[in-house]
This record gives structure tokens, sequence and C-alpha cells, in this order.
């Protein structure tokens, strides 16, 4: 692979998430040409990026590492994730371990909602959050509606590896679900046993929000 892009992938493993001028400043070439090279790591599926509005100022564009990125890297941060897992669950109790990966992603939660107030959103604006939080920790998600709610599927997972070790760790992407709606998410498909994506299951919104909803419209009319 080009050396430059080597560079970026490197980059975006460590810091997570970049924009083209702080890739240029890292890399140390011009931003038109490392728009050049993340427009091929794109087009090879290795990046992807998204839009972040700030308070002030026009939008920036965020890059980071997709799954299929992720597995550039040697397979040496795979084997230590799963010796890691292996010790904590040798030293830990099960509902120790449990505990840890709710309070993990409890953490995750926090560190991309700390200026968000999550009480003041409602169950869609929410569902939009669960989408930016996880495809920003290297999940491809879909959510779609249905009779009992929503179907939040993961057509991709960067803890797939480790799952398969180590299933416990599943239990992260369930515990971001659950701890942005405030509820219990029941669990549909999972790719460790035999399905094609993981999928969980929302119940309706709370029936004051389709209330509220039909009252607007009302309104709006």
């Amino acid at each position: 692979m080009n050396n430059t892009r080597e560079q970026i992938l490197n980059i975006l493993l460590v810091k997570h998430r970049a924009t083209i001028n702080d890739l240029a400043e890292e890399v140390g070439i011009h931003p038109i040409s490392v728009r050049h090279h993340i427009s091929k790591l794109e087009t090879l599926g290795q990046i992807t990026s998204e839009e972040i509005k700030g308070r002030v100022g026009r939008p920036k564009r965020e890059y980071f590492l997709t799954q299929s990125g992720m597995e550039e890297f040697p397979t040496r941060y795979l084997t230590l994730s799963i010796r890691l897992l292996e010790q904590l669950k040798g030293v830990l109790p099960e509902k120790t371990v449990a505990k840890l990966f709710r309070e993990i992603a409890a953490d995750m939660v926090h560190d991309h909602t700390a200026q968000v107030n999550l009480s003041r959103l409602d169950f869609e604006e929410r569902l939009n959050l669960i989408t930016k939080l996880l495809e920003s920790e290297g999940f491809t998600i879909e959510i779609t509606p249905n009779e009992k709610g929503y179907e939040i599927k993961g057509v991709s997972c960067p803890y797939k590896h480790v799952g398969q070790e180590h299933p416990e760790i599943c239990m992260v992407d369930q515990a971001i679900i659950e701890k942005v709606l405030s509820t219990h998410v029941e669990k549909t498909h999972c790719v460790l046993s035999g399905d094609k994506f993981c999928a969980y299951q929302t119940p309706l919104p709370p029936i004051t929000e389709i209330k509220l909803s039909e009252e607007e419209e009302i309104n709006a009319r």
C-alpha cells in the first residue's frame, strides 16, 4: 500500500477521527494531496466520514476507519485484546466482567453525549444519536420501523473477531443502545449464532410521544 495512505490509516487508528486539515498536518503534505489519498481509501472501503455540525462556523467533515480499514492492521492488536479479556475473566467473577462491560458502554455514551441533554430528546432523536455513536465506534448501522417499534441492525461489527472468543463483548453495543434509549431492547439476531448481522428490537415509543406527535400534526393543519 502507498506509504502516505498507510500513515493516514495509522493516524485514524490512534486518533479515531480527523479532518482533512488534521491529516495534512500530521502527514506533512498539502490538504489537496490528502484528499486524493482519502478518495482512494474511501473507494477501497477502508475509511468513511460524516459531517459534524458545530455551534459556530461551517460544518466539518471527519474521517474514520471502517471495519475493513481496521483489519488492515496486524493481528497483534486482536491477539492482545483477546489475551486481556482472558486475563480479566480468569481473575474476576462473571458478574463483575459483565458489569465492567456495561460501565465501558456507559463511558462511551457519556463521551459522545457530554454536550447533549438526553432527557430532552424524543425517541427518534435518540435513535439518530445511537446511529452516530455506534458508527463512530466502527459499526455500520441500519434502523427501520416495524409494528413492534424499531429494528436496529448492525451489518458490520468491530468486535466480531474478539466476540468469537469472548461473546461477552457483545453486550457493549446492546448496553449503548439501552443507555441512550433508557429502555430494554431484545437481541433478535447475532453473527456469533450464524446470522449475517446483529439486530435489536426496540419497544414502541412512549405513548406520550405518539400523542404529542398527533397533536402537532393537528396544529400543523
